[in-house]
């Protein structure tokens, strides 16, 4: 097996996975604190950094019929939430590629990283 890879980030606040502590997004990245996943509140957004993705499903979700697929820890397989591949009404398609990361399976660092 090779070595793992993985992107650590800098900025005020970054978001880690709440079990290894492996960096995904940054506070700068946030595109809405208003959403909703499977264990409660979630964030979206712009991008995220250090998953593997699942394979793409069409998912009926709150605000209509979209394409997503999960997205798990690249470090420890932690499911961490989803990604917006494709949007069928006109007014989700801003959520293409952006990233839903569910709040109960992140940690916040904070301060200069």
């Amino acid at each position: 097996m090779g070595r793992l890879l993985t992107k650590f980030l800098k900025g005020e606040r970054v978001y880690c996975c709440a079990g290894c502590g492996t960096h995904f997004a940054t506070g700068e990245d946030i595109v809405s604190k208003a959403f909703h996943g499977r264990t409660g509140p979630a964030i979206l957004f712009h991008k995220a950094e250090n998953y593997s993705q699942g394979p793409s499903e069409n998912r009926s979700l709150t605000t209509g019929l979209h394409r997503v697929a999960d997205i798990y820890c690249i470090a420890c397989d932690t499911y961490m939430g989803w990604i917006y591949e494709e949007a069928f009404e006109e007014s989700q398609k801003y959520k293409i590629g952006k990233c839903v990361l569910e709040k109960a399976r992140l940690s916040k660092l904070s301060g200069p990283q």
